[in-house]
C-alpha cells in the first residue's frame, strides 16, 4: 500500500520558532495529514529526506486507525526556507510550535534519524503518550565517519560540490542510497529522494545543521545521560546494517530504559523504505 491508494491532504501552518541565534522567527510548515482517530506525528530526518521519503508507506498503514500528521521540516520539501541557523535546537522549536498549533502536545511521536533525536528531546521535556525511535540520532557521542565529515565542512566549496553531485541524477541518488541502505534501494525510494534534493537550499540546510552538530571532539547532541528521565513508553527500531548510526546505539538505549527493541535484519538506515511491511506492522502494533 502507498499514499496513492489513500486520501492524503497537504496543508500548511505558520509556526513560531527561534532563529538559531537567540532571536525569534516564523516560517511555514507544510504537513501531510490522513485518516481519522487518535493522532500520531511522524518526523523525518535531515537532508535526503522529507515526510514523503520516510513515511510513504507508513502513513496509509496508520491512517486506517489514526489521524496521521507528517510535517516537512523547514529547509526541506515544501516547507519554508527561512534564513536561520539550522540547529537541533531550532528544529526542536519548530516541533514544539507545530504540536502546540495543531493541539498535538501529547500525541505519540515517531521519528527517524535526526527526527528521532527531535522526538526524544521533546519527550524528555514534555509528556508524550508513546515514542518510536527509528535508527535515531542523539543516542551516541560520536561515529567513525564524523571526523571526515567535520573536515569536509571546513574546506571551501567541498560540501556544496558533494551535495550537488548526490542530486545530479537518479543514478547518483541510487549510488548514494546504496551506501546507506542494504544496497538495493527501490525505484520509488530513489525517485522520492531525487525529488527531495533538487533544491540547492536543502543542501544549505543540511550544511548549517551539520556545522552545529559535527564538532572536532564528537557529536553535539547526545541524550545518553538523560535517558533515565524518559517516561514515555518507547520502541526502538534499528537496521542491523545501518552504516551511519550503529544499531548498538539503540541496543544500549534499550538496556538503559527498558524500552522495547526491534532489530531489523538486512536493513540499513531506512527500515521504513527497506522493509516497509515488517516496519509498518511493528510500529502499528506498538502504537
Amino acid at each position: 500500500m502507498g499514499m496513492e491508494s489513500t486520501s492524503v491532504a497537504s496543508r500548511r501552518v505558520r509556526v513560531e520558532t527561534t532563529d538559531g541565534r537567540g532571536g525569534r522567527d516564523e516560517t511555514d510548515v507544510r504537513y501531510l495529514v490522513s485518516g481519522t482517530g487518535p493522532p500520531v506525528v511522524l518526523l523525518h530526518g535531515i537532508g535526503l529526506d522529507s515526510a514523503t521519503v520516510s513515511w510513504r508507506h507508513l502513513i496509509p498503514e496508520l491512517a486506517a486507525e489514526r489521524t496521521v500528521y507528517a510535517p516537512d521540516l523547514p529547509g526541506h520539501a515544501e516547507s519554508g526556507r527561512p534564513s536561520v541557523r539550522y540547529t537541533t535546537g531550532y528544529f526542536r522549536s519548530v516541533l514544539e510550535s507545530f504540536l502546540e498549533k495543531m493541539g498535538l502536545e501529547t500525541a505519540p511521536l515517531v521519528g527517524i534519524s535526526m527526527g528521532g533525536c527531535l522526538a526524544l528531546g521533546h519527550a524528555l521535556d514534555n509528556p508524550v503518550e508513546r515514542l518510536v525511535l527509528v535508527d535515531s540520532y542523539g543516542l551516541g557521542t560520536d561515529a567513525p565517519w564524523r571526523p571526515a565529515a567535520t573536515a569536509m565542512l571546513g574546506v571551501p566549496g567541498a560540501y556544496s560540490g558533494w551535495w550537488a553531485t548526490i542530486g545530479s541524477s537518479r543514478g547518483a541518488v541510487r549510488s548514494h542510497l546504496q551506501t546507506l541502505t542494504d544496497g538495493s534501494p527501490t525505484d520509488s525510494h530513489v525517485e522520492d529522494v531525487y525529488r527531495a534534493v533538487q533544491d540547492a537550499a536543502v543542501g544549505r540546510t543540511v550544511s548549517s545543521w551539520q556545522r552545529s552538530e559535527f564538532r572536532y571532539g564528537g557529536l553535539e547532541t547526545c541524550y545518553l545521560d538523560r535517558l533515565d528521565e524518559l517516561t514515555a513508553e518507547t520502541l526502538l527500531v534499528h537496521g542491523t546494517e545501518d552504516p551511519l548510526l550503529p544499531a548498538s546505539w539503540s541496543e544500549r538505549a534499550a538496556e538503559r530504559t527498558g524500552a522495547s527493541l526491534e532489530l531489523m535484519e538486512n536493513c540499513g538506515h531506512w527500515p521504513s523504505r527497506e522493509a516497509p511491511e515488517r516496519f509498518n506492522e511493528t510500529v502499528r502494533a506498538f502504537l
